[in-house]
């Protein structure tokens, strides 16, 4: 087991538990009236990197310089604010100010010719002034004060001009550190001029609800208004306000996420759910799959490269001694003034491997053992429990940082995400009810980034490398004393994905399973039919089918937790003698519902590679005949010529009959071209309506076919949840991956 001194994260990992600020978060969720929390830590030691500018481009903090683990990747200053005062920064593309100071996402920080605030509507036009007054920083920025409280909703802006160039940022903005930038901008124009007028009225009547007739969501904008911040995406220097508008209107993740969280605002607080348990803790098995553009070595700078990361349990010790983290997620709902409010916060440490592809077909494979291991972890912050079947909420994951102390620090910075999870239901209302399980696909781009330490602190470098992510989060209840005999005499059935990068032959294989288990003690016998795509050491792609039939060991892995070592749902999955707690297993680590219903794996081994399992519990039901189901997952696909990573979200499975089923077929893509040596930005992909046959040949075992193209696995007894393979042929494009699809209240 990998150890190494503790490093800086806003969870303290205590026994391994994951919801270690929660006190702190819902004292913080109460005071505020709910205002969802960013960030831990207020980035307030950032570097000031612009002492030497004129005035013109007056001095002030600059994030461009800034980086620090546990904190999103958009630094703050609040620094001598009053909780009514904003600070003003203005931030225009290079062709608006060439000669600004350059700052983070390729922008300039400049000083507006002049700033304005004031009211408007969905239509964008002005509607009058606010009482605010003015005064100016020692730095130079600008501080406007609100005396009769700062705004929360999305009708107040401060519309920055500079020259020609006219801007604008909401004024609620979570950490009230306000940029007014082409980022800002596009949220005013796409998310309010998205609405109709009785829509904006809808959301205006949210944000003006009383303390005796609250709407959470009023507060969707100041967490909106600030995440925007922490999408690095760097704004060609060449281009205009206009232009750089319409370029992030072309990034297909950052446009999706303002477009979600934009409707999300028009949820009313009568959808609101709850779980009446205090809380409800979660193993998660979570797996995500990149494709992305690496600058780490000069041997295959610009190459294309897949990568693959898994949740592990990390061991972490300092001179107070040892402490275990186990990926897990923390769900807990409370009542502020009548409604009911879910707070949640995730950690997940994982191990990564990849694979650089360059232009002449050289292979550059990278294993777990030449990364640190990492952490996903997501800001804690409120969240939505939706018709007690979705959890809702825009999402904000922390940096990290790697090598400190080596010859090369790198820093991880990931954009935030939309997300749209299911959530079993908790409608019995019984004193101790929560869902066993929270099933979420996402995507989410990032960067790695070179550090360098200056005077104790880290600056940015380099950019190391783009990196775009699927990924796939399965997260099973906690159960204390889950005993591992219950699973035995069950069948289940089977589907999986994973990528096994590095092999000289064939640099990349990735598989995708469908099958069953049939469990007796200890021992399940395992039969799993596979398509693999693989890529040989000329570049050339080929596929195949197979099977990885044979016997395989399922036991306990107990955790160390505040109360003893306990088994708490966790499992290990081996071939030839289990494993102990503290090894790692021959084929993955895993876990179960409490009812032992659905089982899922992180696969890590060299035989099928990284990835995931999912078993669930064979149903003698026949599968639905009606039914909506939102549809989301990860595709991996080659051809000769191209790489492509495929994010389904926004899909719609609907089934019709007992044979037939449409699915409406939504996502995003990133495409790697092998001989441009180029790995595109997100893109949508095309809207399109596919008429699917629809069959079961009994055993909770379903498959779904159009003309190239067809869906095969399995659903769960309760007729909520599908587990699916995808098999998609397109010419001499192929692609496989995972899917699940979760029920839609109708």
């Amino acid at each position: 087991m990998q150890t190494r001194q503790l490093r800086p994260r806003c969870f303290t990992p205590v026994q391994g538990l994951p919801g270690r600020t929660f006190t702190s978060l819902l004292t913080a969720l109460t005071l505020a009236g709910a205002t969802l929390l960013g960030g831990c830590g207020s980035g307030e030691d950032a570097i000031d990197g612009a002492s030497a500018q004129p005035n013109s481009f007056p001095p002030a903090k600059n994030p461009v310089d800034d980086f620090q683990s546990g904190t999103t990747g958009d630094s703050s200053n609040t620094i001598g604010l009053a909780k009514n005062e904003i600070r003003v920064t203005v931030e225009v593309p290079g062709a608006v100010a060439p000669d600004g100071e350059m700052t983070r996402r390729n922008l300039r920080i400049v000083t507006a010719d002049r700033l304005e605030v004031y009211r408007t509507s969905q239509s964008l036009q002005p509607l009058g002034a606010v009482s605010v007054t003015r005064r100016t920083d020692d730095s130079g920025r600008e501080i406007i004060t609100f005396p009769d409280g700062l705004p929360v909703g999305p009708d107040v802006v401060v519309e920055a001009v500079v020259g020609n160039t006219r801007m604008r940022a909401l004024v609620a903005d979570d950490d009230r550190d306000v940029k007014v930038n082409p980022f800002s901008e596009y949220l005013v124009a796409r998310s309010l001029g998205s609405y109709t007028a009785g829509e904006f009225a809808q959301v205006m009547d949210c944000v003006e609800s009383t303390d005796d007739n609250l709407c959470l969501n009023k507060y969707v904008w100041s967490t909106l208004a600030d995440q925007v911040h922490d999408f690095e995406i760097d704004i060609p220097g060449t281009l205009d306000l206009p232009a750089a508008v319409a370029f992030l209107d072309q990034r297909a993740d950052f446009a999706g996420y303002v477009a979600s969280m934009a409707r999300y605002a028009l949820l009313g607080s009568e959808s609101s759910g709850k779980i009446t348990a205090s809380a409800a803790d979660y193993n998660t098995v979570w797996a995500g799959f990149e494709l992305g553009q690496t600058f780490l070595d000069s041997a295959f700078e610009g190459a294309g490269q897949w990568g693959v990361r898994t949740a592990q349990e990390e061991q972490l010790e300092d001179d107070n001694g040892v402490a275990w983290v186990y990926p897990g997620l923390t769900l807990t709902t409370f009542d502020v003034i009548g409604i009911s409010i879910t707070s949640l916060a995730s950690d997940v440490p994982y191990d990564r491997e990849t694979l650089a592809q360059t232009t002449a077909n050289s292979f550059y494979s990278l294993g777990s053992d030449a990364w640190d291991r990492n952490s996903h972890a997501s800001a804690p912050g409120a969240a939505t429990l939706a018709n007690n079947t979705r959890l809702l909420a825009g999402r904000a994951l922390y940096q990290s940082v790697t090598g400190r102390g080596s010859s090369r620090i790198i820093g991880w910075t990931r954009n935030p995400y939309y997300l749209d999870a299911f959530v079993a239901s908790v409608a019995d209302g019984s004193a101790d009810s929560k869902p066993d399980r929270v099933l979420a696909s996402y995507f989410s781009a990032g960067k790695a980034i070179e550090l360098q330490a200056v005077d104790g602190e880290l600056r940015r470098g380099r950019l190391l490398e783009n990196q775009y992510t699927g990924v796939l989060e399965v997260n099973l209840g906690r159960a204390m004393d889950f005993d591992t005999a219950s699973l035995s005499g069950r069948q289940y059935n089977v589907v999986s994905l994973s990528n096994r990068m590095g092999n000289n032959a064939t640099p990349v294989v990735i598989e995708s399973g469908v099958g069953s288990w049939q469990v007796n003690g200890q021992t399940v016998t395992q039969a799993l039919s596979t398509l693999r795509l693989l890529r040989d050491s000329s570049g050339a792609v080929t596929g195949g089918s197979g099977n990885r039939d044979g016997e395989r060991l399922l036991t306990a892995r107990p955790s160390v937790l505040s109360s003893g070592v306990r088994n708490i749902g966790r499992l290990s999955l081996d071939i030839n003698l289990p494993t102990s707690s503290t090894e790692t297993p021959e084929l993955g680590t895993g876990a179960s519902t409490p009812d032992g219903s659905l089982l899922a794996f992180n696969l890590d081994n060299t035989t099928t590679g990284d990835g995931l399992l999912l078993a669930g519990e064979q149903a003698t039901t026949a599968p639905p005949v009606s039914g909506r189901y939102r549809l989301h997952g990860v595709m991996l696909g080659m051809a000769t010529g191209s790489n492509r990573l495929t994010q389904l979200q926004g899909a719609v499975l609907t089934i019709n009959s007992a044979s037939q089923a449409t699915l409406s077929w939504q996502g995003v893509e990133v495409v790697h071209q092998v001989d441009a040596g180029t790995v595109s930005a997100p893109t949508a992909i095309t809207p399109a309506d596919l008429l699917l046959g629809y069959s079961s040949p009994g055993n909770g075992q379903v498959r779904l076919n159009a003309d190239g193209l067809v869906l095969e696995g399995f659903v769960t007894a309760d007729q909520d949840q599908f587990v699916l393979r995808v098999h998609k042929t397109d010419g001499t494009d192929q692609a496989v991956g995972l899917v699940l699809a979760t029920r839609l209240p109708e």
